[in-house]
């Protein structure tokens, strides 16, 4: 059987789709609070900067992965307009719920399906841009997952990767005691669920830095593929380009 991390410990490939259900099926409900906790209200603007620079235009179709509770389907929606096509998805049946609800809450009516990113229901060649935001890191084959979103984008179509990253090195130390001590602790107080924090905190530290996620997209058949660094390196917006 293969092996590969979930946070720190190492467990079965099969099991780790499982487990990362289990964490987000708990923090469901308290996500929005404790993303506005965690990052100071930060996520907002790095999610913000995504959409702005994206060029993503009216009439567009945007698939968002890993969608869940919809802030950036919302914000696409908002470009796309009337005539063109979001749709939300997630592998996290509790965390699509509480995405779809919200949009409804909005008046937004998006098509949403509970998908898994490395198998896709979609289309080859079917979308101008594919959006996932603080997702990829859960995956378990991340280089599946990145061929797929490759594989339903139109030729010239963009991927939008933004996710946590490798800090830049003096912040490190703030940035590890942060991490390990105050968010488990933060996320026992708001959301009664310490362990899944500290697996947020492990998985980041596991996730692949910017230079190798660059490659592992150019490797998933992206023709060019740049990144730009934000808050000194916590999270990274990677751009790749289908030709």
């Amino acid at each position: 059987m293969s092996k590969t991390h979930f946070g720190f410990k190492s467990v079965e490939e099969t099991e780790k789709a499982g487990k990362v259900a289990e964490v987000f099926h708990s923090v469901a409900q308290k996500y929005d609070v404790m993303n506005d906790l965690m990052s100071g209200g930060l996520h907002r603007v790095w999610k913000h900067f995504t959409l702005t620079t994206s060029g993503v235009r009216p009439g567009d179709k945007v698939l968002d992965i890993a969608g869940g509770t919809g802030d950036l389907a919302r914000g696409w929606a908002k470009r796309v307009g009337k005539s063109g096509e979001v749709w939300l998805t997630d592998i996290n049946s509790s965390m699509l719920t509480v995405g779809r609800d919200r949009l409804l809450d909005q008046g937004l009516m998006l098509p949403v399906s509970l998908a898994d990113a490395e198998k896709l229901p979609f289309p080859d060649n079917y979308f101008d841009a594919v959006s996932v935001a603080f997702g990829l890191r859960n995956m378990t084959h991340k280089d599946a997952a990145l061929k797929e979103m490759c594989r339903v984008l139109k030729p010239g179509g963009k991927l939008f990767v933004l996710e946590f990253s490798k800090v830049w090195k003096p912040l490190s130390p703030f940035y590890d005691f942060y991490s390990f001590k105050a968010l488990p602790v933060m996320g026992k107080l708001v959301a009664g669920d310490a362990d899944s924090y500290q697996y947020l905190a492990e998985s980041i530290r596991m996730h692949p830095d910017q230079e190798t996620l660059k490659q592992m997209m150019l490797d998933a058949g992206f023709g060019r593929v740049d990144y730009h660094n934000m808050t000194g390196g916590v999270v990274a917006l990677h751009k790749g380009v289908k030709f």
